[in-house]
């Protein structure tokens, strides 16, 4: 193989090792990231609808004290909760505000798994499209799709 194709390959090597793994990474980490705020609305939507459900007016509790440390708690009136609305605020809400705000988060939420998720797909077509340039300048045979019929 002469040596300008092997530069060329090293080159679309380094992209996809240096570049576009390292990218698709980082739009994974951060789906997940927005896949545990997903949870954490969904559990405290659930919550506040089995309190509604049981007219749950006052509650005993464990809190989280922080480093695991947990310390039992008293809450007299359950009507009105702080919701974290992120940046270290947190919010007053009644119980239909606090369900109205999850519902818009929870929208805004499903939007960037969208988005991450089309981004993530494209990152791997690009790796892919890489590979199939790699694999011209190899002269290899095109990879069989799953779907084409063997002969």
């Amino acid at each position: 193989m002469d040596s300008y194709r092997q530069e060329k390959i090293q080159k679309f090597e380094e992209f996809v090792d240096r570049r576009l793994k390292p990218d698709l990474v980082r739009a994974i980490g951060e789906r997940d990231k927005v896949f545990e705020q997903q949870k954490i609305f969904s559990d405290l939507r659930r919550n506040i609808e089995n309190f509604e459900k049981n007219s749950v007016t006052s509650l005993r509790t464990l809190v989280n004290l922080g480093s695991e440390v947990y310390m039992q708690a008293d809450v007299p009136d359950t009507q009105h909760i702080f919701v974290d609305v992120g940046l270290g605020f947190h919010v007053e809400f009644t119980w239909s505000e606090a369900l109205n705000y999850i519902s818009q988060r929870e929208e805004k939420l499903s939007r960037q798994v969208e988005e991450y998720t089309r981004l993530i797909a494209s990152i791997k077509a690009q790796i892919k499209m890489v590979c199939e340039g790699i694999r011209e300048l190899l002269h290899l045979p095109a990879e069989r799709s799953v779907h084409e019929p063997v002969f």
